[in-house]
């Protein structure tokens, strides 16, 4: 699984003046970890204050695409802050290993886990021999 990083589309909202390439929102890549099993990949990506509502996942031509909103948890500007949340962008190609109807999702805690399993065809298959 290769990252890959897609030209999105922009948006035709730009107040007049501003460049039509900028958006307002930034992103940051997500750190992911990616394990291999027997049945497939997982992907375990942090995206603090990311809830089910901000969070996107999408595959589409192979390219599997995570993009999440981050809220603020409190209305108000705070006073002091050492912590900002940003909005999360990050895209990886996928092989037609991945059974791309099967994927599943789980978000908890700020920290998604997605689990790609292989196709059938990719699976490894014993083959049970026959003495005659």
């Amino acid at each position: 699984m290769a990252e890959k990083t897609v030209a999105r589309a922009e948006s035709s909202s730009h107040p007049v003046g501003q460049e039509g390439t900028r958006e307002q929102e930034r992103y940051v890549r997500p750190p992911v970890d990616i394990f291999e099993t027997g049945d497939g990949l997982t992907v375990v990506a942090d995206l603090p204050g990311v809830s089910k509502d901000g969070l996107d996942i999408e595959v589409k031509d192979g390219v599997l695409t995570i993009q999440g909103r981050a809220r603020q948890p409190h209305p108000a500007p705070p006073v002091y802050r050492e912590f900002e949340l940003f909005n999360y962008f990050r895209q990886f190609e996928l092989s037609d290993s991945v059974d791309i109807a099967k994927i599943s999702a789980e978000l908890k805690n700020g920290v998604l886990t997605l689990r790609l399993p292989k196709a059938e065809q990719a699976k490894p298959r014993r083959v049970q021999v026959q003495v005659g």
